[in-house]
């Protein structure tokens, strides 16, 4: 059976982590080609305009098998280069495909989202939790590191601070205080959760397919570049969306003071 469940509505497509009966863990072989394969999948479909990640069942993702690390199986057994290796050719290949989808990634979180579940769920772009959620990055308790890039990923969404006390604690904390910590952008009744997301997704779909691409690409970049960079990547994108079709409707629509309708053109 696939890990990943994909619907499309539109322009949108969801993602779904399907390990329900054990609360979604990540990292069992061969998940960093399905990952791989399903986001080139959307990386080449222009007309996917934005991805929705949840996970099935009651929980996002409890993060990797501690079963299979007592068991030293799969990605988690044999010589100490062999589980390096395993990292790096299964767990981080599913880590790099999900941050190199080029649309708007929401990630609906449905309930727990803890290791690398957590850290799955800040490479989103957008994060909408249920009341029923929860965040944490429990490596410490299990006597290891965060082997996803943890390290990288967390303190850009909720600064250094907060990020190490996560870590260092191995704390859990709930929906409330993740939005007070901005970790997620809104907490909604669990009933409610797709139906948000949905409406978001759709919403960010209205936007020129081109646009909302480079737009990523360059909120991206400038975590890494210095200010000149930035506004000369900005410079030379902002040219190529001149030329475009989409650009031409989008100031029509506004001087006649209606809907634009964009082809991705």
């Amino acid at each position: 059976m696939s890990l990943l469940q994909t619907t499309r509505q539109g322009a949108v497509t969801t993602l779904t982590i399907d390990r329900a009966e054990m609360m979604n863990p990540l990292g069992s072989p061969g998940d960093g080609d399905e990952f791989q394969s399903v986001c080139n999948e959307i990386n080449r479909d222009m007309s996917v305009s934005c991805v929705i990640l949840t996970g099935a069942g009651r929980a996002f993702s409890a993060g990797g098998d501690v079963k299979a690390m007592r068991d030293k199986k799969g990605t988690f057994g044999g010589s100490t280069p062999a589980i390096s290796d395993g990292y790096r050719n299964n767990i981080h290949m599913m880590l790099r495909a999900l941050h190199a989808i080029r649309v708007p990634v929401i990630a609906a979180v449905n309930g727990p989202a803890i290791g690398l579940g957590c850290d799955v769920a800040c490479l989103a772009d957008i994060r909408i939790a249920s009341e029923k959620a929860k965040f944490g990055v429990t490596f410490l308790k299990l006597g290891i590191i965060p082997g996803d890039g943890g390290t990288w990923i967390l303190p850009r969404v909720i600064g250094m601070s907060r990020a190490a006390d996560l870590f260092y604690t191995g704390d859990v904390i709930d929906a409330a205080t993740a939005q007070d910590w901005g970790l997620v952008s809104q907490v909604v009744p669990h009933e409610r959760l797709m139906d948000e997301a949905m409406a978001k997704a759709e919403k960010i779909a209205t936007m020129p397919p081109h646009s909302l691409r480079q737009s990523k690409m360059l909120l991206r970049q400038g975590q890494q570049i210095n200010y000149d960079t930035a506004l000369e990547m900005a410079a030379n994108t902002q040219a190529m969306m001149h030329t475009t079709d989409d650009h031409a409707e989008g100031v029509a629509a506004l001087i006649e003071k209606r809907a634009a309708e964009f082809k991705g053109s």
